[in-house]
């Protein structure tokens, strides 16, 4: 994996830190030009890893990426999936057999013949490979070397205790499509167990890791054992809190631990992305 990787959620008016923010991002990236403008700005930049959500946009943007397969011959994403509002909204658009036919691969027999029976038989392992081929459409043709579950669904998986999911998710992502299998947690530490208990080695997991335990579960100093002393291969992402760490400060914090392989940052202003990357290099070196 690439030591940067460049999120979308400002793109899509997600902020952690201010709702006014938030109205501001969704006013400014309302055409899908501005947020290829990003893009490009961070391609010029030497980010070219673009993690994002399988937001019904994103299947616009690698449109565009596919029709312009010289300008973009070395970029990849890595899809994160589902985007849950995107399914909620199309079920009160467009019915629960519409939101079917409109999401998944095939036409809608063969998904009930498959479908139907996995729910008969309980068969969660084949609804959730149905599931992840119907999001995985909008990527055809485009390098994806990683494909991760979303943190909703990762905890919600811990909650239930139905660890096979996760052997299950990352067979289908090797087999099919020849990708690591990555994982989005709010729990890393368990995350980690439970990967080594279900035989997945050195797994990929993009969880919170800042200074200030914004949005960690449990304690930094129990993920700071996990980062010397455990086998996984760590991403981290909010590592400025929704801005209450000054950068260099956030920055410094993450890059103490060789064992992080990448780090995920979001920012809309050349300015921004640019200062972050340098600090992330400065402190890299180190």
């Amino acid at each position: 994996m690439d030591r940067i990787l460049f999120g979308d959620n400002q793109f899509f008016a997600v902020s952690h830190l201010s709702d006014e923010r938030s109205r501001a991002q969704a006013v400014r990236f309302k055409d899908n030009q501005a947020i290829i403008d990003v893009l490009d700005t961070v391609q010029e930049l030497d980010i070219h890893t673009f993690m994002c959500t399988t937001h019904d946009r994103i299947a616009q943007i690698c449109d565009y990426i596919r029709q312009h397969p010289e300008k973009y011959k070395n970029f990849k994403m890595y899809p994160c999936m589902p985007y849950a509002h995107k399914y909620a909204n199309a079920v009160t658009e467009l019915g629960i057999m519409g939101t079917l036919k409109a999401y998944m691969p095939g036409n809608i027999l063969s998904f009930a013949t498959k479908g139907g029976m996995a729910y008969i038989q309980k068969d969660f392992i084949a609804m959730m490979e149905l599931m992840v081929d119907a999001e995985m459409k909008m990527f055809h043709g485009i390098n994806t070397p990683v494909i991760f579950i979303q943190n909703v669904i990762v905890d919600l998986i811990l909650g239930l205790k139905m660890y096979d999911l996760f052997a299950g998710y990352a067979a289908h992502i090797k087999k099919k499509y020849q990708a690591e299998p990555g994982f989005i947690t709010m729990n890393m530490c368990r995350m980690v167990d439970v990967c080594e208990s279900v035989g997945l080695k050195n797994p990929v997991i993009c969880s919170s890791i800042n200074k200030i335990g914004f949005r960690v579960s449990g304690s930094n100093a129990a993920y700071e054992k996990y980062l010397e002393e455990k086998e996984f291969r760590p991403i981290a992402m909010q590592v400025l809190a929704a801005g209450a760490l000054k950068p260099e400060e956030a920055i410094e914090y993450v890059c103490r631990f060789p064992k992080i392989e990448s780090i995920l940052f979001g920012a809309s202003s050349k300015g921004h992305i640019q200062q972050t990357k340098e600090l992330i290099e400065k402190y890299s070196r180190r």
